[in-house]
């Protein structure tokens, strides 16, 4: 899992990269296409396992609170 801050590095590099290589005239190489699939895939992938996790993780709070009462 990546932090926040990792995140937004990767997205940072993404934007970045896709600027460049449009400027460049290479987002038609297959390696750069490869390269930012990937990070875009990691970004998105890491969004949904955090957002799933704190989902459980308010399920089992909101479960305590009410066994408390």
């Amino acid at each position: 899992m990546l932090s926040d801050k990792q995140s937004l590095i990767l997205c940072g590099i993404t934007a970045l990269s896709i600027f460049l290589f449009g400027i460049l005239e290479i987002l038609d190489n297959f390696i750069v296409l490869t390269f930012l699939s990937i990070v875009f895939l990691s970004i998105i992938a890491n969004m949904l396992f955090v957002h799933s996790k704190s989902e459980t993780e308010d399920d089992g709070e909101h479960k305590n609170k009410h066994d408390i009462k």
